[in-house]
């Protein structure tokens, strides 16, 4: 098993909070290995098995109709007034789990642990009846640094970030770039399978397969460019697949649900407000990204680097907006507690030219708020009137 160490110190933190800890990520992203792992670190506690009940309600072992047939189930294990921990795997395959849930986290010696593949599971009744009474872990597929820490015996940061960049960080994908890299593809295809036919297809009683994939290989080639659902229905119409907005709204919904793609608003840096149009998307993985568009994928690795980027601020706990600046573009705006910070991405800036544009709308921003810009050259970290030039797989693996 890999170490999400921040993921499991975000558990133990939260560990017999008056909360429902709810872990949310795309399949396949290491959810049910971090339950793994906390239960590992319970019983090193001290914690008897008997005071642990794991469900993964994927397993067919796991056939309960409803709420209730859940519920009953794991209430004849608590049988004691010790402490009990509840762990439930894909808690959205049972009808109404949200009254199972609700019902466990009342009783006091209960402390429970869901996860779940759409983000409809935080959404509608679940919001409502959980109200304040829940603690969201979002997990991503594996950072860079985390990526490096499965290569124990290769060094070379630079060919192992072209490899990141190309493959992503599936936990999944490692043993196999180990042992037969062209296994990569098949092990690709059956997350993306399950991800559009389970969590998408059948969810959202979708008819037009090819339709659908057709938007999302839109967007997937699109990533980090402005664009409005007009622009992919009438770019697919061109090409005699005939769509509508609604439909193409509909779909990206979906893809966003299931935490495939990421949409990004975009920001008023000088009048500090959202700017409601043509929002860029970011794709969870690479390597997802990769299978899906074939050789396409490497003809724009800036954007694949700008994706990357995208990602970690999310891990790093920021809000993420793309920023404006009169008529330029800052690419990140991150926000949290203590305000905004400004990061440019560029491949190089050793062009003078280049280096100058990529500065401008940094240099616009009329505030003081910390500013980067980050690239892959290998040159010294470099200071510019107050802009921080960092190489990137430094600032990836140094925060």
């Amino acid at each position: 098993m890999i170490e999400r160490t921040e993921y499991l110190e975000e558990l133990k933190r939260w560990k017999d909070k008056d909360l429902i800890k709810v872990v949310t990520g795309i399949r396949r992203c290491g959810k049910s290995t971090l339950f793994e792992l906390f239960i590992n670190y319970l019983k090193n506690c001290g914690i008897d098995n008997d005071q642990i009940i794991m469900i993964n309600l994927e397993n067919a072992d796991y056939n309960f109709a409803d709420y209730k047939e859940l519920y009953n189930y794991i209430n004849k294990k608590i049988n004691s007034k010790r402490q009990y921990y509840v762990f439930l795997d894909e808690v959205q395959n049972v009808f109404e789990f949200q009254k199972a849930v609700d019902s466990l986290y009342i009783k006091k010696n209960v402390d429970v642990y869901i996860t779940g593949s759409n983000a409809h599971l935080l959404s509608g009744e679940l919001a409502t009846l959980l109200s304040g009474r829940y603690v969201e872990i979002k997990m991503l597929p594996l950072s860079f640094k985390e990526y490096i820490t499965t290569f124990s015996d290769n060094n070379n940061y630079q060919q192992l970030f072209l490899s990141y960049m190309k493959n992503g960080g599936m936990p999944g994908n490692i043993a196999i770039l180990k042992d037969n890299p062209n296994d990569l593809d098949t092990y690709l295809e059956g997350i993306f399978t399950t991800i559009v036919y389970k969590d998408i297809i059948t969810r959202n009683n979708i008819s037009d397969k090819m339709l659908l994939e057709s938007v999302l290989k839109f967007i997937f080639d699109s990533i980090g460019s402005p664009i409005s659902t007009k622009k992919i229905s009438d770019t697919l119409t061109s090409k005699g697949i005939s769509t509508s907005n609604h439909t193409v709204e509909n779909y990206i919904s979906a893809f966003t649900e299931s935490f495939l793609i990421y949409k990004t608003e975009r920001f008023d840096v000088k009048g500090k407000n959202l700017l409601a149009r043509d929002y860029k998307y970011y794709v969870v993985d690479q390597g997802l990204r990769s299978y899906l568009l074939g050789k396409r994928a490497d003809s724009d690795m800036g954007h694949i680097l700008e994706n990357i980027v995208y990602l970690e601020l999310l891990r790093r706990g920021y809000k993420v907006y793309v920023g404006k600046v009169d008529d330029l573009e800052v690419d990140f705006v991150a926000e949290n507690r203590d305000g905004l910070k400004y990061y440019q991405v560029a491949l190089t800036v050793r062009d003078e030219n280049v280096l100058n544009r990529e500065l401008k709308a940094l240099q616009r921003t009329g505030d003081h708020y910390p500013k980067y810009l980050l690239t892959l050259d290998m040159d010294l970290e470099a200071d510019y009137d107050g802009i921080t030039k960092i190489n990137v797989i430094d600032w990836l693996l140094n925060k």
